[in-house]
């Protein structure tokens, strides 16, 4: 087996965050790979196409997330051999953020694969209404498990710089506009100050407009930003210090946020769009908003603290559900449909 990376991922005028490089601080855990693909150059292409052809694998698998990613992956895919099976894991069909040339592309990717992994139904629907005959499983997403153990929570408040004894809310990861940070700051504003927020994340994008809702905000003064790439060493002391994680985003398929709650054993209030339903509310780990607006997710936040029964059954369900989500678990279904398909 042997991974393959990218040598330059997005060009750097249209990345949004600082950078898209690993830094010598960083202390993510490392994966042994070849650093292969500019996803600017298409003579990259042929040269990170040709390398995987003389490697003569028996199976590329490819993980595809948005349509930027169509032309250089497809042409790849049609170019690393014809004994070689293109197995693709979607994250999404369809990009959060849509463009003109959305369809044209994922269309173009899509009919150079042989088969590929949808990671929630939601997904699925969306490949089929590009590409229904191609072999395909829905897989879902696995616990994340390298972010380590709970801290106590007086240990994580106090290195966050929080007031203890308060309800902590948690929104964590990238900040751009279809996360709806802006809908749980104006949610945050129908609180008591017996709450307080935690926003984590780096913003891709100006913040400037989160910032005019802040300053109007009543409970400004309990709304703590941490607005910087969170490494994975430090992910643990936001979700060890939040009582509850809440996920107000406007589309979505599945999150990635889920996956590190979950590790964390952190219930979550999430709105009802794409597939957070399906794997959240109807998993039982976590309450599913009927509205995306603020007056909805304040009143999810207060039905929430209002009966801790609820948090309790929660995290019974994601016990259970952390058991069957495993890695090992994962790739056994990965390859048995692989040598099947």
């Amino acid at each position: 087996m042997k991974a393959f990376n990218f040598k330059r991922q997005y060009p750097g005028l249209l990345f949004p965050g600082k950078t898209q490089y690993v830094t010598k601080d960083d202390k993510a855990v490392s994966v042994e790979s070849t650093p292969l693909l500019d996803t600017v150059s298409p003579f990259n292409w042929i040269r990170a196409a040709r390398t995987i052809r003389q490697w003569k694998p028996d199976v590329l698998i490819l993980r595809y997330w948005m349509s930027y990613f169509a032309p250089s992956f497809g042409y790849i895919a049609r170019h690393v051999g014809k004994d070689c099976k293109v197995v693709a894991i979607l994250d999404n069909v369809t990009p959060h953020e849509e463009h003109f040339f959305d369809n044209a592309l994922t269309k173009y990717f899509i009919n150079g694969i042989h088969s590929c992994v949808t990671l929630c139904d939601e997904v699925a629907g969306d490949l089929a209404r590009f590409r229904a005959d191609i072999p395909h499983i829905t897989l879902p997403h696995p616990v994340y498990n390298h972010f380590g153990e709970r801290i106590g929570r007086e240990q994580a408040e106090k290195s966050l710089g929080l007031e203890s004894g308060k309800k902590n809310i948690l929104f964590f990861g990238l900040i751009r506009e279809y996360k709806g940070l802006d809908i749980l700051l104006r949610a945050f504003n129908n609180l008591d100050d017996s709450y307080q927020l935690i926003v984590a994340g780096e913003p891709y994008g100006p913040f400037d407009k989160y910032s005019q809702i802040i300053d109007a905000n009543r409970n400004k003064d309990r709304i703590h930003l941490f607005l910087n790439y969170i490494p994975d060493n430090e992910v643990k002391r936001y979700f060890s210090a939040a009582d509850v994680a809440v996920l107000p985003y406007r589309g979505a398929t599945q999150s990635g946020i889920s996956n590190i709650a979950n590790h964390f054993e952190l219930p979550m209030i999430v709105t009802d769009v794409g597939g957070l339903k399906e794997t959240i509310g109807d998993r039982g780990t976590g309450l599913v908003c009927d509205a995306c607006e603020p007056a909805c997710v304040a009143e999810a936040v207060k039905g929430y603290f209002a009966d801790p029964q609820k948090r309790d059954g929660y995290v019974a369900c994601i016990r259970k559900e952390n058991e069957n989500l495993s890695w090992s678990s994962f790739a056994e279904n990965l390859v048995n449909f692989i040598e099947n398909n």
